[in-house]
């Protein structure tokens, strides 16, 4: 015989149907259950890569790629600015000041961050001028007291262009009349919307106007830097803030928006380690189809002992039996997967059209579609866990079959 004893056996075990129906079908639902549970993991990561993209592609082409900061400030910020843009992959910075605040209208109000920035300057580390519903950045003109809302802020202030907002500071002014909170009074002179958080929470003005409000009149907080490519930033801003000498202090993107997108992770983690649990009952069900088959081919294993196989090619074959049945679940699983990963956002689109209804509303949610990125090394890893538990799934079934006695099984044959 050219093939491999345990090898051909067990292959032969896999395809077998003759007085074995229950077993075969328990053998077909763990190979689906396989199917599916790698299938699954493969779309919902991809999904979940998906989100992850588009949410840093639209964040972070609106918020710049790092931050540097002096502590009180900066006057001459255009000096500072040319050394930064001398360093290796900084293309250009832009001043601003932020601070947060109360911003009121209409008898609602939301807390803010609101940024003073250039509106020039601005458009060499940000896009947001590229996503104005309405109004122009143009109109942040000095001592304008004119203010640009995200789309998300300015519905529940109801506010639209032309309308005044207030703005109240987390500080009072004491005055004969009594103590007062300090506020502004601002017109909404545009709307943006960017598609992320960034919509609800951020409101900008001209940097002379929040300068004076916040009391640094002449200077600016810091530099908004931008880089050829947002992973470049990571790590090398603190190290340029450092160069430019004492009190100053930068952060990049992970650091600034890090809690978004390490929630987005853990996210990506927990729902990944929920669904293997699929794989896990899957595994399960191969352990039981082995043990129904050891215990119907006790006499097979008692001849083939008598013939010549040693402990371990017994154990060997069903070893080989339950592999298989992972195996074949989990190319298969992963083939479908694949497939599905790099076409779920044009399915789900399929479907809206069918149905003519959105599933992912755009004025609730920030992302109006499902979308999807496939990585191989995703891929991977979820093929080889699969692959993994079912091999280890065999071990207990095949080693109690090696132990079986001929004597022992023929007794009563």
């Amino acid at each position: 015989m050219l093939k491999p004893v345990p090898l051909y056996i067990g292959l032969r075990y896999v395809a077998a149907r003759r007085r074995q129906q229950f077993i075969s079908f328990i053998n077909g639902f763990s190979l689906l259950g396989m199917a599916l549970g790698v299938m699954a993991l493969i779309v919902v990561t991809s999904v979940m890569n998906g989100f992850d993209r588009e949410l840093k592609t639209r964040i972070l082409s609106v918020v710049p790629h790092g931050f540097v900061e002096r502590a009180g400030g900066l006057e001459d910020w255009q000096g500072i600015a040319r050394s930064l843009r001398q360093q290796p992959h900084v293309e250009a910075a832009s001043p601003f000041v932020k601070g947060f605040a109360l911003l009121g209208a209409g008898g609602s109000s939301h807390g803010v961050e609101f940024q003073g920035v250039d509106p020039v300057a601005l458009r060499d580390v940000s896009t947001v001028g590229e996503h104005m519903v309405s109004g122009s950045l143009d109109a942040l003109q000095p001592r304008s007291y004119n203010i640009v809302l995200g789309r998300i802020l300015a519905r529940q202030l109801n506010a639209i262009v032309g309308d005044s907002v207030v703005l109240t500071l987390p500080e009072v002014v004491v005055t004969p009349a009594g103590i007062f909170p300090r506020t502004k009074r601002f017109t909404v002179a545009g709307i943006f919307s960017v598609g992320a958080q960034v919509d609800q929470g951020v409101a900008l003005v001209n940097i002379e106007d929040a300068a004076r409000l916040l009391r640094m009149p002449g200077k600016v907080q810091g530099l908004q830097l931008r880089f050829d490519d947002m992973n470049n930033a990571l790590g090398r801003v603190p190290t340029y803030a450092e160069g430019l000498g004492e009190g100053f202090s930068g952060e990049d993107w992970s650091q600034s928006q890090g809690s978004l997108f390490q929630a987005v992770k853990m996210e990506k983690t927990v729902v990944t380690l929920m669904l293997m649990i699929i794989v896990a009952v899957a595994a399960f069900n191969i352990v039981s189809a082995l043990v129904l088959m050891v215990a119907d081919k006790r006499s097979d294993i008692a001849v083939l002992r008598t013939l010549g196989l040693t402990s371990r090619q017994i154990m060997s074959v069903f070893v080989v039996q339950g592999s298989a049945i992972g195996i074949i679940g989990a190319v298969s699983g992963a083939v479908i997967g694949t497939l599905i990963a790099f076409n779920l956002t044009e399915m789900v689109s399929w479907v809206e059209n069918l149905l003519g209804a959105k599933i992912f509303d755009p004025r609730v949610f920030f992302v109006s579609f499902l979308p999807s990125e496939f990585r191989t090394a995703d891929a991977v890893i979820v093929l080889t866990a699969a692959i993994l538990m079912s091999l280890l799934a065999t071990l207990f079934p095949a080693w109690r079959a090696s132990q079986i006695q001929p004597a022992e099984a023929l007794r009563y044959e």
